[in-house]
């Protein structure tokens, strides 16, 4: 018997049932809290655009809200790192694993920033680029690094500024001056080049000569390498000089900053060789389920940090799964204890909607229902790895540690899929009390093909608050 969208409807509200007592709206959480948004104009964090990131600000909030002042702090899924600057300017020692190079490149040059003892003497040195210019002053520029995704990206003019830029950053003696330097360019390259992110990949501004899609798209402004570098350079300064909570007022109560530790490389390789209950709180966002492929979207970012096209395969398929060109990841087992590994699969397998949302989209693809055929194996990974990092996290944290996760339910071929619910009922599976599911006021909407075909649907976005036993 096949089944069918009423069928999923139902245990979808047999699942919300369960959980009716957790599910709550809070109208403190913003759609700029828990985005990027809300970081644009915080000194240290604005640098950066990181758009898959939430905001200091719901990292303060969350660290209040549960009474966490003190302690270790982990990210699994570090991004930008703003889990760990956060809790770090509060004191706490962090944290952070990331394996896109471009995460973990803007996290440790924000660390040698945020623990500099002369902030004068960078200020000084940066001012001079700034009025000086010296990739000016250059004959030559480097060869830029391209990916095959990334051929193109910049009008003329910009690549030979690219390329002597850097050409003048390899002549600065100072090794972290001329990582910050990098950074700095690393900063402005979409806004100097013809693409923007889009999700699941670059999208081409049609000025290129290179677009995707049918429709033509025009990004606006493509602006001027000069102007924007300098500009990105004068942003730094003016956080460094400005008594900014970031660098120069540490946040009471321990009146010191915290440690701030970055793990490079997959969570689901990195966190089994963590110690046993040795962190007192974790907040994170993991990728969410939605087909976004990272290496692409920052693809300009890792061309030049000279990542290669055999690179960026392993990236993508390293990353836990949520994309569809994601395949079957061997020897997890060779990762986990035996005890675990048993456990998070027993969860997994039991986990009732979850396995009839598997066996309906299989049906879907059987009968070349499902618009991408990976879109199967996608879900069923990203739920299974996810249940992998669940169990081994609640190892990791101290009893009544709290888990904090930023996370948005999906849809796919009509079936609305409830990521916070099932991951909610496999974190009580391993030994986490499901506190509150905070839901926020708006949902967010579909994609346009989704309401084509199935009709509106708003769907959850939640920061779920567990707490382990």
């Amino acid at each position: 018997m096949s089944i069918t969208l009423d069928n999923l409807q139902e245990l979808n509200q047999k699942l919300e049932k369960r959980f009716r007592d957790k599910l709550v709206v809070n109208h403190d959480l913003k759609r700029t809290l828990v985005s990027f948004q809300a970081n644009k104009k915080t000194p240290g964090y604005r640098w950066y655009k990181f758009k898959e990131g939430y905001s200091s600000a719901l990292v303060d909030y969350a660290l209040d809200k549960l009474g966490i002042d003190s302690g270790k702090v982990l990210d699994p899924f570090a991004g930008s790192g703003t889990s760990l600057f956060a809790s770090a300017e509060r004191g706490l020692d962090t944290v952070g694993v990331e394996l896109l190079p471009i995460g973990s490149e803007i996290m440790e040059v924000r660390k040698i920033i945020f623990e500099s003892n002369n902030h004068d003497k960078l200020t000084k040195f940066l001012l001079e680029w700034i009025d000086e210019k010296p990739w000016e002053k250059e004959k030559g520029g480097r060869i830029i690094n391209h990916l095959k995704i990334t051929n193109g990206a910049f009008p003329k003019a910009t690549e030979d500024l690219l390329g002597k830029f850097l050409n003048a950053i390899d002549k600065v003696k100072n090794k972290n001056y001329r990582r910050i330097l990098r950074f700095a360019l690393l900063c402005v390259l979409e806004e100097i080049s013809f693409t923007r992110k889009d999700g699941q990949y670059l999208r081409w501004d049609h000025r290129s000569g290179r677009g995707n899609g049918k429709k033509k798209f025009d990004k606006g402004e493509i602006k001027e390498f000069n102007q924007s570098i300098t500009r990105k350079l004068k942003d730094i300064v003016d956080d460094l000089k400005g008594g900014n909570t970031l660098f120069n007022i540490v946040k009471e109560p321990r009146g010191k900053t915290g440690n701030i530790d970055v793990l490079k490389g997959s969570c689901l390789s990195i966190l089994p060789e963590l110690e046993s209950g040795g962190f007192d709180f974790l907040m994170t966002s993991p990728p969410y389920c939605n087909r976004y492929d990272y290496t692409r979207t920052y693809a300009l970012e890792l061309a030049l940090l000279d990542v290669d096209e055999e690179k960026i395969r392993d990236l993508r398929q390293a990353m836990m799964t949520c994309t569809v060109e994601n395949r079957e990841k061997e020897n997890l087992d060779s990762f986990f204890s035996k005890e675990i590994f048993q456990k998070a699969n027993k969860s997994f397998e039991n986990q009732q909607e979850l396995q009839t949302i598997i066996k309906y989209l299989e049906e879907k693809k059987n009968s070349k229902e499902l618009n991408n055929p990976g879109i199967l194996r996608m879900v069923k990974n990203y739920f299974y790895e996810t249940t992998l990092v669940i169990f081994e996290c609640a190892r990791i944290l101290k009893s009544g540690a709290p888990f904090v996760m930023v996370n948005d339910n999906v849809r796919y071929a009509g079936a609305n899929i409830p990521v916070d619910l099932i991951l909610s009922d496999i974190a009580q599976d391993a030994g986490f009390n499901v506190e509150k599911i905070w839901v926020l006021p708006t949902g967010k909407g579909n994609s346009s093909q989704q309401m084509g075909e199935h009709g509106r649907e708003e769907l959850r976005k939640c920061v779920y608050v567990w707490r382990k036993l």
